[in-house]
């Protein structure tokens, strides 16, 4: 094999790490957001933002020590892996008809949300794979480890 398709495979098996590490922690925070603003009555705008909010603080609170550990450009490229996944799992999540009102109980909530992540997930490696390519985001943390 040669160099340049070692590189090119290494860069996909870290964008791939990387996309599965944001989609942990934004999968953790929409699970407990969307579930815990849909078992308390709240509205669904303000679901969302739960979902939102919880899905940065886990997806940060993931790689808070290597984060601190390396520059702010990585934490911004991070901020770009985040937000690309937040955008599309909480775009498609509003587009299923009835899935924002579903209850915990109901399979189109759950559904709509595994659906909802799983195309974030696929929006979200390109943006990765971008990222890592430049040596920033996640490559940035893998070598803090290294």
């Amino acid at each position: 094999m040669s160099q340049v398709h070692d590189e090119t495979a290494s860069t996909t098996r870290l964008a791939l790490q990387a996309t599965i590490h944001c989609l942990t922690g934004c999968g953790i925070g929409e699970v407990l957001g969307l579930a815990g603003g849909t078992a308390l009555g709240l509205s669904n705008a303000m679901t969302l933002v739960l979902g939102i909010l919880l899905a940065y603080a886990f997806g940060y609170g993931l790689t808070l020590v290597p984060l601190l550990r390396a520059t702010g450009v990585t934490f911004a490229a991070e901020t770009l892996s985040i937000t690309t996944m937040e955008i599309v799992d909480n775009v498609v999540v509003v587009a299923i008809p009835g899935a924002m009102d579903a209850g915990l109980a109901d399979f189109l909530f759950w559904t709509s949300l595994a659906v909802s992540l799983g195309l974030a997930f696929v929006a979200a490696f390109p943006v990765n794979r971008r990222l890592i390519a430049r040596g920033l985001g996640h490559a940035v943390v893998h070598a803090a480890h290294s």
